[in-house]
Order: C-alpha cells, then sequence, then structure tokens
C-alpha cells in the first residue's frame, strides 16, 4: 500500500480511464498515529462535510473516539476517493476548545450555565418579543453544514410555527444564485446534471469554478479522464492561473465583472456558426429569438473587447463548446459572487438549451454549490423558501403545505418574497428585527463589510442567540451560546451538488453538554408550546429518522421526491440521487432526459425575474410566456460593474477559497496538517503587476478598499494583472489579542478578506458581491526573502514555470495511506 503525502498531492495517484468507461475504485483513508486497522472497533458510514462533493466514507471509531476515515468503493460520488478535507478535518471534533456547556451573557461577560436556563432566556425573549411586535421582530440564520432534518425541523418551528419571513442561511453568500438560475431556465432549483456526465463528456467547461480545489475529489475524476484515451477538451474561465486553467485546453481570464459579456459572445459564436438544436429549441424553449437578438450586439470581437482576453481564445472556446457532441458544464463562485452573477449563469444554461444538450450522458449542466449541506438548506426552507421547491406566490403551493403541517394556509408567510439575509442585517441594523438565532455558521468573518456586521451584532437592542461547535468571532457577541454536536456525533442526511443523497450515522457521543442541533431545535419549539390548528405539537417527531419521515411526505410529488428513501435504503451502499419515488426507485441520475421541466405555471418554483433590475414577473406575465411549461431561454445585456477600479483604486479585489481550509476556518484550522499547509492569508498579485510597482514574493502588503483593509504577505503568482486575490477564510479567533469583538482588529492587524468588501448583491439572487471591489496595494514593509505562507500546489502557486518557491506542501509532513485498485487503473 502506498504512502502518499495527500498535502503536496492534494489529488493521489492516477486511475485513468476512457470515455464511457466506469472510474476505477480508490480507497484512501488515514488513521490516527498510533492506530492500525485492526484496532478500529467500528466503522460508522457517513460523508464529507467540508465541502459540497459529498464524498462517501467510514469513519473509524476506537475507545469511544473517532481515529480516522476510510472512503466508501460503492459509492457513485467518489469511489473510494477521499480529498484532504475528508481525510484531516475529522480531527477538529476532538479540539480541547469545544463548546460544552451553554453559555448566557452576564454583566457583559458569557458565563456557563445549565441546558434549562439558557433555553428559557432564548425561548422567554421570543415569547416577549412575539407578544411586543409579532413574528416579524425574530430572524433566523443558518448555515450550509446542518442536516437535512434539522433544516426542515427549522423550517417548519420558523415558517409554520412562529410565521416569520426572515429565514435564511450562509448558502445565500455561495449558492443562492445557483438556485437562482435553475428557476429562471427550468422553474425549478434541482441540477440537471450528474457526476457521471465527466465520465462521457468530450468538453467540459468550467466557469468560474476552481473545480481542483473546492471539489477535490471531482478535479481528481477529471484528471483521470485527461490521463486516458480520448481524454475531454477542457474550457476554464477564470482570472486566476488554477490547476483547472493549467489543464485546459482554453483558458479565458477575463476582467472580473464581465462574464455576462464573455456569455453573450459565446453564445453569438454558438448561433451564428449554426452549432444549435433547432428541433429542440422549437420543442421545448422559449425565449430563444430574444436571446438571439440579444447576443447579436455582442459578436466575439466587442466580447473579447469588454472581457479584455484574446479574441482567437474566445472564438476557440466557442468552436470547442458548440461542436462537442457531448458537453458539461459547470458554475461556482467565480460567476455567483460576481457582477451580473445570476445573468451570467442563466447564459450558462442557455448554452445548454440551443445546444438541446440535457439528460444524456456527458450532456449536463451542474450550477455547483459550495458547501456540503447547501442543497438540502434550499430543499427543506431553511433559506427562505418554502420547503419542498414550494412557490410561495402560488396560493395552491402555500395552502398545500398548510395541509401537510396542519396549520392554516395564514400563519405561513407569503405575502411578500423571503427576506434575504442581507436585507436581515439592514432590518437588524433600523431596528425591527430585534432577535436572531444563529445556527453554524459565523457572518462576524463571512458578510461583507465586516466593520459594519460587527455594529449590527454588537447591538443592545438585538438578542443574539448562536448555535455552534466553537466561540466563533459571533458567538462572542451572543447573548445566548448554545453548544452544538457536530458530523460524526449525531445522525442525519444530506445531498450533495449532484442530488446524491447520503446517511451519516452517529459515530461517538458530543463532548460534555453538547446536544444535536435538531435537538436543540426540539427543545426550543416544545419550549414556544408551538401547535396546529388541531391543538397537537406542530412538529411531530422526536428524533432524525422521524423528521426525515416527515421531510419524505412534505417531498411526495415535488422536484426534489425523497419519498422513495429511507434509512435502510441508505445503509451499507452508496448514495442515491432525488427524485427517487415509486416511479424511481433507484434514483435518477439526470433530470430533464424527456424535455420535461418543472415549469409549468402550475407547478414551477418561481415565475421569475429581470435579469438586469430583478423585477418580478407576475403570474399572469408569466404564463403568458410560457403557458406550456418549456424552458425560457432568458436573455440579459452586459451591464458595467458598480465600483470599477479608478485611479485612487486601481486594483480589481476578488476573494475565494483555498483547497486547505473550509469557511471560515473553525474547523481546517484545528486540524494540523491543513493548518500547516495554508498557516496565513496572503494577497496575490501578478508578477508584471509586482515588479512595475517594486514589490517582491513575501512582502507585507496592505490591500485596501473604500471600506477597509487586510494586510498579507505577497504571493506573485499566476493571476491576471490589475486584480488582486484575497482568501477569505482568515479571521481572528486564533488571534484574541489583536481582535475586539465589538471593534474589530487592532489598527495594522486587519485579516479577513471581508474587512474590505462591499455591501451589494445580485438583483436576482441577493447573493453579496464579494468579486468587484475596486482596491489599493501599498507596501508596509519587505519580506527579506521570504515566501508569502500561501500554498505552492493550488491556484497561489508562485508564478514562473518552476515558482520562486518549491512547489510543494509548504512544510506540511502529513501523510496519508491510499491504496489503488486497479481495475484497469494504474497506482
Amino acid at each position: 500500500m502506498p504512502r502518499v503525502d495527500r498535502i503536496a498531492e492534494p489529488w493521489g495517484t492516477r486511475t485513468p480511464y476512457g470515455a464511457g468507461d466506469e472510474w476505477p475504485v480508490r480507497v484512501d483513508r488515514f488513521l490516527q498515529e498510533g492506530v492500525r486497522e485492526e484496532d478500529v472497533e467500528r466503522w460508522a458510514q457517513s460523508a464529507s462535510i467540508l465541502h459540497s462533493n459529498g464524498d462517501a466514507l467510514d469513519i473509524a471509531v476506537s475507545d469511544g473516539r473517532i481515529v480516522g476515515v476510510r472512503g466508501r468503493a460503492a459509492d457513485r460520488v467518489n469511489r473510494g476517493r477521499l480529498g484532504p478535507k475528508d481525510l484531516y478535518g475529522w480531527q477538529a471534533n476532538h479540539s480541547p476548545d469545544r463548546l460544552t456547556r451553554p453559555l448566557v451573557r452576564e454583566n457583559g461577560r458569557l458565563v456557563e450555565a445549565d441546558w434549562d436556563t439558557a433555553m428559557e432566556r432564548v425561548a422567554g425573549r421570543a415569547k416577549e418579543l412575539l407578544d411586543e411586535q409579532g413574528p416579524s421582530a425574530l430572524a433566523f440564520y443558518t448555515t450550509g453544514q446542518l442536516f437535512l432534518e434539522e433544516y426542515y425541523t427549522l423550517g417548519l418551528i420558523a415558517h409554520g410555527g412562529i410565521g416569520t419571513n426572515h429565514v435564511d442561511g450562509n448558502t445565500r453568500l455561495c449558492t443562492a444564485t445557483a438556485a437562482a438560475a435553475l428557476k429562471e431556465s427550468f422553474g425549478s432549483d434541482g441540477q440537471p446534471g450528474s457526476y457521471a456526465d465527466v465520465d462521457h463528456a468530450d468538453v467540459i467547461a468550467l466557469y468560474g469554478h476552481n473545480v481542483a480545489e473546492t471539489q477535490t475529489v471531482l478535479w481528481a475524476r477529471i484528471l483521470d479522464r485527461l490521463a486516458g484515451p480520448n481524454p475531454p477538451a477542457l474550457i476554464c474561465v477564470d482570472p486566476r492561473e488554477t490547476p483547472a486553467a493549467r489543464a485546459a485546453t482554453v483558458h479565458l481570464a477575463n476582467r472580473p465583472g464581465t462574464n455576462v459579456a464573455l456569455m453573450n459572445g459565446l453564445l453569438h459564436e454558438i448561433i451564428a456558426n449554426g452549432w444549435i438544436d433547432e428541433d429542440y429549441l422549437r420543442d421545448h424553449v422559449v425565449g430563444f429569438e430574444e436571446l438571439r437578438e440579444r447576443v447579436a450586439d455582442c459578436p466575439a470581437e466587442e466580447a473579447a473587447r469588454i472581457c479584455d482576453v484574446p479574441v482567437g481564445r474566445l472564438r476557440e472556446a466557442a468552436r470547442l463548446i458548440g461542436t462537442a457532441d457531448r458537453l458539461l458544464s459547470t458554475v461556482l463562485q467565480g460567476f455567483y459572487q460576481s457582477h451580473q452573477a445570476t445573468a451570467a449563469s442563466v447564459q450558462v444554461n442557455n448554452v445548454h438549451l440551443v445546444r438541446g444538450m440535457l439528460g444524456r450522458p456527458g450532456c449536463g449542466v451542474l450550477q455547483m454549490n459550495g458547501q456540503p449541506t447547501a442543497q438540502n438548506t434550499r430543499e427543506c426552507g431553511a433559506d427562505g423558501d418554502l420547503p419542498g421547491f414550494r412557490n410561495w406566490s402560488n396560493d395552491a403551493h402555500v395552502a398545500e403545505l398548510a395541509r401537510i403541517w396542519n396549520v392554516d394556509q395564514l400563519a405561513i408567510p407569503h405575502y411578500s418574497p423571503p427576506t434575504h439575509a442581507m436585507q436581515m442585517f439592514r432590518y437588524i441594523e433600523e431596528g425591527s428585527i430585534r432577535f436572531l438565532y444563529v445556527s453554524g455558521t459565523n457572518p462576524a468573518v463571512s458578510m461583507p463589510e465586516l466593520h459594519r456586521i460587527r455594529s449590527i451584532l454588537a447591538q443592545e437592542r438585538l438578542f443574539l442567540v448562536v448555535q455552534d461547535i466553537f466561540l466563533s468571532e459571533t458567538a462572542e457577541l451572543a447573548d445566548v451560546v448554545l453548544p452544538a454536536a457536530t458530523w460524526g456525533e449525531k445522525t442525519g442526511t444530506f445531498t450533495n451538488a449532484d442530488r446524491t443523497v447520503h446517511l451519516s450515522e452517529k459515530a461517538v457521543d458530543p463532548p460534555g453538554e453538547a446536544r444535536p442541533d435538531l435537538d436543540i431545535f426540539l427543545d426550543f419549539a416544545r419550549r414556544l408550546d408551538l401547535r396546529d390548528k388541531d391543538g397537537a405539537p406542530l412538529v411531530k417527531w422526536s428524533d432524525p429518522e422521524g423528521a426525515f419521515e416527515g421531510w419524505k411526505e412534505c417531498s411526495r410529488g415535488r422536484p426534489c421526491d425523497y419519498s422513495g428513501l429511507s434509512y435502510e435504503k441508505l445503509r451499507g451502499g452508496s448514495g442515491v440521487q432525488w427524485p427517487c419515488d415509486d416511479a424511481h426507485p433507484d434514483g435518477t441520475e439526470r433530470l430533464y432526459a424527456d424535455g420535461a421541466f418543472w415549469s409549468a405555471p402550475e407547478v414551477c418554483e418561481d415565475y421569475g425575474r429581470d435579469l438586469v433590475t430583478g423585477a418580478p414577473l407576475s403570474p399572469t406575465e408569466y404564463k403568458a410566456l410560457n403557458p406550456d411549461g418549456k424552458a425560457v431561454a432568458k436573455a440579459a445585456e452586459y451591464i458595467p460593474p458598480h465600483e470599477p477600479p479608478d485611479d485612487e483604486f486601481p486594483f480589481a479585489l476578488t476573494t475565494g477559497r483555498t483547497l486547505y481550509h473550509f469557511h471560515t476556518r473553525t474547523k481546517t484550522a484545528r486540524a494540523p496538517q491543513l493548518q500547516r499547509a495554508a498557516p496565513e492569508v496572503w494577497v496575490e498579485m501578478s508578477a508584471a503587476d509586482a515588479e512595475r510597482l517594486g514589490f517582491a514574493e513575501g512582502d507585507l502588503l496592505e490591500v485596501a478598499t473604500r471600506r477597509g483593509g487586510v494586510q498579507a504577505r505577497l504571493r506573485v503568482g499566476g493571476i491576471r494583472d490589475g486584480v488582486v486575490f484575497l482568501p477569505f477564510h482568515y479571521g481572528y479567533w486564533d488571534r484574541p489579542d489583536a481582535y475586539d469583538p465589538e471593534k474589530g482588529p487592532d489598527k495594522g492587524m486587519g485579516r479577513a478578506a471581508n474587512e474590505a468588501t462591499v455591501t451589494d448583491w445580485d438583483p436576482v439572487s441577493k447573493q453579496p458581491l464579494f468579486k468587484t471591489a475596486a482596491a489599493r496595494v501599498s507596501l508596509v514593509e519587505r519580506g527579506r526573502g521570504l515566501p508569502a505562507p500561501a500554498p505552492t500546489t493550488t491556484a497561489s502557486r508562485p508564478a514562473g514555470p518552476e515558482g520562486a518557491v518549491p512547489a510543494t506542501s509548504g512544510g506540511a509532513e502529513a501523510e496519508a495511506e491510499e491504496s489503488v485498485a486497479a481495475s484497469g487503473g494504474a497506482r
């Protein structure tokens, strides 16, 4: 069994395979030092909770502790493979600074309390505000890391019991545009494609999707296709030279904020050259003529000028896309968090509509998620939408939900759109929301314009509840902190970005008095004495499996139908893709194979919006547009970004992920291998810009915008001129001496990228724009020849063919065992 340093080699060894072949098995594993496989007492089934890929794994348990993980060979998602965060991230469960008892604020300080005291404060304040002001005083802000059962219970409590419209998740920051784009084109959320399309595609297009770092196992799958016979052509749209960009047939490093112009230029070329499926357009699509008219104004030369990319390269990308027999497209934050986010993402859907490439092997679009359970947040109504992809402005959908929950229809708020996160924080700032319940997330680091967010969360009139596993920057501001159990310490299901549902079994007990999130929500509902219209308890279940059975009935007949699933069915083998029902007992690999969409006026999840202004369509307008329930090819004109670079702030600032960390590092920084691989924030700049300004690798720079600044060491890397990049993971919980929870970091100690980002959001998805701020860069001190603390194995690799720094793991010495079952593959 070979031993591979999975920090230095994040994607592991290759198992090449050809088009149409089955991806070979490769089982990855990592056990705590000193633990042998024969020491493992049992293995508990689960999947990864540190990215959206949904890698299936088993948790090794010995003496009541988690001691390692191994990939599940039978699973359709990963065929046994695990990424670095899968292999090492579980160690955070054992961190000595886990929250183990509730905390309440007394005389300005958080002190330990018992559960009854803490929950009575939470429920008591909620009751007071309901009596004084009504449901609009209460808001809930959740995560992309809980389980389906917990989201559904929270959605029922908030929507069906309390009756508040103020419910959202941090998925608003990362994948709200995925949902919006899918609704605009197909009438409903839900990914049309499948990861298995990698096995068949002859062209793979990655739009703002740094797949090598966000979904390492999916990138391993693509690498194995590239290493095999008849490899696919690869197109990458990204301003940075990511691993995917380096492997691409065509790399389009367009100017930030110009994605709509780029897509319109590609569509212009595809349509002008006749690379369209006229029969498919006639039978299954509305809106094509308007799209043709719109992109006629954006020929390749114009798009290339706006985007500042070579016109020949843009035409070559269009040719590959337009002549592909099997086209797979993926989209992520480079589009979602940028200017005209939904408009650009919809144009990717349009490519597949004009080419008729949906529902066949190798032909699909994946509007990717960024977090492990983001799909469940959207399905279950924990992002403000109604559960089961129901339409809040369709009275029949609300009535159906009221019947399932046995509540009065008027008790479910549907008088206006659900309140998105950015608006919720504005309402708190203005004083109309007085109670905020945050579960499993850290807005004091992850939201834009952090000085503003800190001032909002620190308001005396706001009662802040934080339910988490560590004392995060947000928890430090709370009135009550509730210690939660985490992955491996509770049971539930979660769904990845290609609709694969996995069961995660409890492996060990949580530390101290920490409780599963579901148990905490159930306790909250009981203390509020929430009832249905017959006087029975509103929440009818007391455990995860009961919640899952309740969800199955809520989802029955809807696009995300789970009615054919059960815990027993999910045990022992592979995860299963929804919809899974009587007609599809083994799940459904691809949606829309027959050209039938969830877009008819009576069934669609949303009536759509104007892609430029965000103005909603009325039910009457939508019915006139799409009476027969076809897919909608929706056009959008390019509009320049709101904050372009200028003389004072000449750079475009973009933020993003690194392979070795997740969210605000509350878990990954507590895994030593991951923390050593990326120990500190850095800033990336092109070699040409660095030379022009007299900067060198390792120099300490300040990156400042009109809102705030960050100090970071310089990595001279493969990024387009005029752009600087900051990873967004780095906050202050591990730097308490330089940080005040209310006032922020000490002068010159800004570390969180969101000190500098702008309060602005997409008009359709309401997703914040983290990738189009104007910035200036100045020297703080010279680096004295030391490199930046950035990984050298990923997109942050130093510039140049060999790199100015040895391209290794940056000193990390972690090893993982990786066993390869050949299956026709290679080690």
